[in-house]
C-alpha cells in the first residue's frame, strides 16, 4: 500500500506531537494518518480535524465552554438537534481525509459537491501501475430491474474470464501510458531520439480502475449526508466500502453525533403524506387502494416492504 518511504512519513507524523488549547479528540488522535486499507491497495485516512461532539454542543448552546452539563445532556441535545435537522451545530465540525481510491469511485464520491477537494495530478505526474480488479464473488450480471445495479454474482469461471480480460485490458493500457511517456517504470527516458508526449495527453489512455489520490475536507453535516447515500445497501459496492471506512472515523470522532445519525438517518425511512395515510389506514383495519392517495405502484410497494404486516390491507382497484 506505502512505500518504505511513506511509511516512514506516516511514522514520522504520529511520532509528532503538539500542546494545543483546541477542543480534541483522543480517539481520533489515537488513529491520526493511521491508514484504513480499502479494496485492496486502496484506503482512507484523516489527517486533520477540528471539533466534535463538545464542539457540536458548544456551537448549539453557544457556551463558552463544557460547563457541568453531563454527556447524558450532551447525548439528549445532539439527538434532538438530528431529529429536527437543526444542522448548523454539526457544520461547525470538520474533517479531512486522505483517500486512494479507483478513479470509477472518485467519479461518484466529487458529485457530493459541498466538499474542499484536491486531487493527484496526472497532467503534472505519472500515475502509478495501480488498479483495482473486483474480487471474484463481486463480478455480476447486469440487473434486468435496475439500469445502475448488480444482480447475481457470475459463476466462478465466467467471473475469472472478467478478470483476466480487465487485467489484460490495465496492464496493456498502461504499458502504452508509459509508451507514449517515453518512461519505462522507474522513470527513465526509453528513446532519447524520440519526443515523450504530453501527460496531459497521454492520460487519456488509462482505464478508470486505475487509482489515484486526493484530499477531501468537508464538514460534518455533508459527510453524513455523504454517508447516508454511500453507506447504503443500493449504493454501488465499491463506494460502499469507503462509506463504511469513513463511518469507522465518525465513530471515534463524534460517537454521539454517530449514534444519533444511525438512529435517525441511516436506519430510519422518510414517509410521504400519502404514504402515512395509507399506513395510518392500514393499521386501523381498513383495505385501502394506495393509488387512490396518490401513490405509485412503486411506492405502495415499498411501503408493503417497510412494513410487511400491512401488506395483505394494501389492494389496488381495477
Amino acid at each position: 500500500m506505502f512505500s518504505s518511504e511513506q511509511k516512514s512519513a506516516i511514522e514520522a507524523a504520529r511520532a509528532g506531537w503538539a500542546q494545543t488549547r483546541r477542543l480534541v479528540v483522543p480517539a481520533v488522535e489515537d488513529v491520526l494518518y493511521s491508514p484504513i486499507p480499502v479494496l485492496g491497495t486502496g484506503f482512507v485516512r484523516a489527517v486533520d480535524y477540528m471539533g466534535g461532539d463538545s464542539g457540536i454542543v458548544q456551537g448549539a448552546r453557544v457556551s463558552y465552554g463544557k460547563g457541568t452539563r453531563s454527556t447524558s445532556d450532551d447525548r439528549g441535545l445532539i439527538r434532538y438537534l438530528m431529529r429536527h435537522r437543526h444542522t448548523s451545530p454539526f457544520e461547525l465540525a470538520v474533517i479531512k481525509l486522505h483517500v486512494r481510491a479507483p478513479i470509477f469511485v472518485t467519479r461518484q464520491w466529487f458529485r457530493h459537491r459541498t466538499a474542499s477537494i484536491n486531487e493527484y495530478s496526472a497532467r503534472y505526474s505519472v500515475l502509478e501501475k495501480e488498479f483495482y480488479f473486483p474480487r471474484p464473488e463481486d463480478i455480476a450480471a447486469q440487473s434486468t430491474n435496475n439500469k445502475q445495479g448488480r444482480a447475481d454474482a457470475l459463476p466462478p469461471e465466467q467471473a475469472q474470464q472478467v478478470l483476466d480480460i480487465l487485467r489484460d485490458d490495465a496492464s496493456r493500457c498502461y504499458d502504452h501510458y508509459l509508451d507514449l511517456l517515453n518512461e519505462d517504470e522507474n522513470g527513465e527516458k526509453r528513446d532519447p531520439s524520440r519526443p515523450a508526449i504530453a501527460r496531459e495527453l497521454a492520460r487519456m489512455n488509462l482505464p478508470v480502475n486505475i487509482m489515484t489520490q486526493f484530499y477531501w475536507q468537508i464538514n460534518l453535516w455533508n459527510l453524513l449526508h455523504f454517508l447516508r447515500l454511500r453507506a447504503d445497501s443500493h449504493a454501488q459496492y465499491e463506494i460502499r466500502a469507503y462509506a463504511d471506512a469513513i463511518l469507522q472515523i465518525v465513530e471515534k470522532w463524534a460517537p454521539l453525533t454517530y449514534e444519533a445519525f444511525t438512529d435517525y438517518m441511516r436506519d430510519a425511512v422518510l414517509l410521504s403524506g400519502p404514504a402515512l395515510r395509507v399506513l395510518r389506514a392500514a393499521m386501523g383495519g381498513q383495505n385501502i387502494d394506495p393509488a387512490t392517495h396518490g401513490l405509485s405502484k412503486r411506492e405502495a410497494r415499498e411501503l408493503a416492504e417497510m412494513f410487511p404486516e400491512i401488506a395483505p390491507r394494501l389492494t389496488r382497484q381495477g
